[in-house]
């Protein structure tokens, strides 16, 4: 029964980003806002009441106009902070009711001023900030000195605050790609050892036909011609392999122990699969097309991508989840999709094309960092993310070379 085609995460991301930047607020901008409006409206109607003052109409109304500006400083950082200092200082000259205070819509447009991170625009924020909490209500001018450095002081403490989140994102963003980019070093060592390892297979077989072929120069000639096919064969291959093994090596070149055992390829999926049944998972695998040889790095890269994409499957999908493994042979490319249908959607999940995705909390780290330099490898595209209903969609396209057949098996 033909699998259910499930939607491109790549689609999906950019149908997300699209929507976001025409959204003039989000949800957790109007909390924020809101949480704002909530806390002025005490401290005024408190304020008012500690001083024995009406509570006026107008007060209240401009004090909830004074946060709502926020909600659009996505689309306008400077003009909307602008304007909440403007009703701010329309409510002091305007309703005297209670005294001046450094109020919640204040801090907040103060706060996003200084975490656009322009130091010329905050320093003339800051002040102006300051001086409209000190302007009007009913309180001397020029202030005293006691107003003047609490608000001064109220004013240095956002601003700092602000520097002090922007310090520790930019230390977390530093900290995420060092973790990236060494993930991404290890697993191109890896590569390159794993071609290493086939690479030598094939030197070491046209070493042996080469011999055969010169013990019988002189004998049975049909014998001599299957040796030199198969050494022909075996060295278009090992120059495809050592051109992709150079491409590898950009990264570092640490020290690193090389096993020598064989490295597996698509015969070898029937037990990577009984494995994850053993392990708790049940998973269908399905073959579609004529089954055939495939290159030694190509039937390396279906198998990874099919291990990996069921490791995250265990660690994920949760207890009651089934994961289902296609592998199609195509005319000219094999195409491998594993999928699972686990109850959680996870975020931040990178998708697209091969190489194209970073690092990220679920399962958009290292593991679909290691599949996507393998995929990009081969020449092949790769989209990885989370289905509608729930469950993680893993799948690349693969090109197979022509004539990769007879190569093989020459």
């Amino acid at each position: 029964m033909a699998t259910r085609r499930a939607p491109s995460a790549l689609g999906t991301r950019v149908r997300q980003a699209l929507q976001a930047d025409t959204l003039l607020w989000t949800r957790n901008d109007a909390l924020l806002c809101a949480g704002a409006a909530c806390l002025d409206l005490l401290g005024y109607t408190l304020g008012g009441s500690a001083d024995g003052r009406p509570v006026q109409a107008a007060g209240l109304v401009l004090t909830v106009l004074a946060v709502l500006p926020l909600l659009a400083r996505r689309r306008w950082p400077l003009a909307a902070p602008a304007a909440v200092l403007a009703v701010n200082l329309l409510l002091n000259q305007g309703v005297s009711a209670a005294p001046h205070h450094f109020g919640a819509s204040l801090a907040l447009a103060l706060f996003f001023v200084a975490r656009a991170g322009r130091i010329a625009v905050t320093l003339a924020a800051a002040p102006a900030t300051a001086a409209v909490t000190l302007i009007g209500r009913g309180q001397p001018f020029p202030p005293t000195l006691g107003d003047a450095s609490s608000a001064v002081v109220a004013a240095a403490l956002v601003v700092g605050t602000a520097a002090v989140v922007n310090y520790v994102q930019r230390e977390q963003a530093t900290k995420r790609k060092l973790l990236a980019d060494r993930a991404v070093a290890r697993e191109r060592r890896r590569i390159a050892r794993e071609l290493h390892d086939i690479v030598a297979h094939h030197i070491t077989t046209m070493q042996l036909m080469a011999g055969g072929a010169r013990a019988n120069l002189g004998g049975d000639t049909e014998v001599v011609r299957e040796a030199l096919v198969t050494l022909e064969g075996s060295g278009r291959l090992a120059l495809r392999e050592m051109r992709q093994l150079l491409d590898v090596l950009r990264a570092g070149d640490e020290a690193e122990e090389a096993p020598n055992a064989p490295q597996p390829g698509t015969g070898d999926l029937e037990r990577i699969v009984q494995e994850s049944r053993l392990g708790g998972l049940p998973v269908e695998f399905t073959v579609r097309g004529e089954q055939r040889a495939l290159a030694p790095t190509l039937g390396l890269t279906v198998f990874r991508i099919v291990q990996e994409a069921l490791t995250n499957a265990r660690k994920h999908a949760g207890g009651q989840a089934q994961a289902y493994v296609q592998l199609t042979y195509r005319q000219d490319r094999i195409t491998v999709e594993v999928r699972d249908t686990g109850p959680g959607v996870p975020t931040g999940v990178g998708a697209g094309r091969a190489g194209a995705a970073g690092p990220g909390p679920g399962r958009s780290g290292y593991g679909l960092i290691g599949m996507q330099e393998r995929v990009a490898l081969q020449g092949g595209t790769m989209v990885a993310g989370p289905l509608e209903h729930g469950g993680f969609r893993v799948a690349a396209s693969l090109p197979v070379a022509p004539g990769e057949r007879e190569e093989l098996l020459g």
